[in-house]
């Protein structure tokens, strides 16, 4: 046993680029493929995802200082910083309960395949910390194990279920067939897409909009081209930072450049995919008799979507904005600004790229991201330091878009924190009436028997 954790340790140190060549190369000779072709197909993804991450990267550090620079041109001062995402992943993987917490996770996702009541595989591991923070966060405040393994439990169990009923629209809108992201940082906004998309389509001026980035490209012309939009919006932020104009179009080069090579990144996530996905589809037509299983993987192979991509850059600056007006709001954006994409993703393909709906949409959720960091923040800034995390002066908070920050994992924390003798059982309660409507009324992959289900 001793043996098996040092392994799994150590992969889960060596990182994403590491471990998802290791667990996409497993899972092709599970399913049947020759190890020189799930090998490849591992690094093939592997190669994408540290693509990806570059650019991020890259992202970050152009975005990062220009939000910074907009904030402070205002004045106002907000007592929590964004340290994001990667930051709260490190006090995840700190936690003395992780390895109980990640090993529930998976044995969660295998019986509800084994019971028939989730068709996703869920092989992204990395970012099982999304359902994991909210365990080791519930266990720092009451101090009780079963607690926090309940909290990441539920987590996993909402997780699995949204990234199946939301399957069809990956594979409309994104064209990736056979795949669910059940990743939290993109599945939690739909919580607040569902309905408020619901009740955007009452409005016939909303509903009946076909403005998206394809009809802007082609009224557009030049100025629609994808590169020339990530160059105007790039100028525009740097020109709300007060850069001079060398360093406002530096911006706009950026942000063209991440518009032009994320997708060519995300191309290689499809590469990589296609001879596991096949596998897959033959492996589970053999051994669940017609079924169809999905795999489950991180959301990064959409947000190359250049609806997505916009999206995410018109709403970074919105977002800002908001943050320096939005009552209760302590939080000031800043690292996870890059990561906006993510939680974007699922309500561009909801609204089927709907450009004035993912505006409004995008924009309620970074306001329920402000406000749920806002609240869980000091929490947060406890459990950091109590891993040896540094966080700066003592008056200083730390939040992010991440952790309890979502709104999916915001009420599971609040739960099973505030009287969970009362909470739970009713969370529970209307998550099952959730379950009952789209696996009942709507059978939105309900069993998945020889289809692909309806649209979410």
């Amino acid at each position: 046993m001793k043996y098996i954790m040092d392994g799994f340790n150590w992969l889960m140190a060596a990182g994403p680029t590491v471990m998802l060549p290791v667990i996409i190369t497993v899972i092709g000779l599970v399913f049947g493929l020759k190890i020189t072709h799930s090998f490849k197909s591992g690094l093939t993804l592997g190669i994408g995802f540290a693509g990806i991450k570059l650019i991020l990267d890259f992202m970050t550090t152009n975005v990062g200082p220009a939000a910074k620079a907009m904030v402070e041109r205002t004045g106002v001062h907000l007592t929590a910083l964004d340290v994001g995402w990667g930051s709260i992943a490190a006090v995840t993987w700190a936690s003395p309960i992780i390895a109980i917490l990640v090993f529930a996770i998976l044995i969660v996702n295998i019986i509800l395949l084994i019971l028939k009541r989730t068709n996703t595989l869920d092989v992204d591991i990395w970012n099982y910390h999304h359902m994991a923070i909210v365990g080791v966060m519930v266990y720092f405040v009451t101090k009780n194990v079963l607690l926090g393994v309940g909290a990441s439990l539920v987590m996993a169990l909402i997780t699995f279920k949204m990234s199946d009923w939301s399957q069809p629209m990956v594979e409309k809108f994104f064209g990736i067939p056979g795949v669910s992201l059940p990743t939290v940082s993109a599945l939690s906004s739909l919580v607040i897409a569902w309905p408020l998309n619901w009740l955007l389509d009452r409005i016939p001026f909303l509903r009946n909009s076909k403005f998206s980035i394809r009809d802007a490209q082609k009224y557009l012309g030049f100025f629609g081209d994808s590169m020339i939009m990530g160059l105007i919006i790039g100028m525009v932020i740097g020109a709300l930072a007060g850069y001079n104009l060398t360093a406002v179009l530096q911006l706009g080069v950026s942000m063209a450049a991440v518009l032009v090579l994320i997708p060519k990144m995300t191309s290689l996530f499809m590469e990589g995919l296609m001879p596991i996905s096949e596998a897959a589809q033959t492996w589970s037509q053999k051994r669940f008799k017609g079924r169809k299983l999905f795999i489950g993987l991180d959301a990064a192979v959409v947000v190359g979507n250049q609806d997505v991509i916009t999206t995410a850059l018109i709403i970074i600056p919105l977002t800002i904005a908001m943050a320096l007006v939005l009552p209760g709001n302590q939080v000031l954006p800043f690292a996870d600004l890059a990561v906006v994409p993510f939680r974007v993703a699922m309500v561009v393909a909801l609204t089927n790229g709907n450009l004035l709906k993912n505006i409004i949409i995008g924009l309620v959720v970074t306001a329920s991201l402000l406000w749920c960091g806002s609240s869980t923040a000091p929490v947060l800034t406890k459990l950091a330091k109590s891993v040896g995390i540094k966080v700066g002066s003592n008056s200083l908070l730390i939040s992010s878009f991440a952790a309890t920050s979502m709104i999916q994992s915001w009420l599971v924390y609040m739960a099973f924190t505030w009287n969970p003798i009362i909470m739970v059982p009713v969370l529970l309660v209307a998550f099952a009436a959730i379950w009952y409507f789209f696996d009942g009324v709507k059978k939105v992959n309900a069993g998945a028997q020889g289809d692909d289900g309806a649209a979410a």
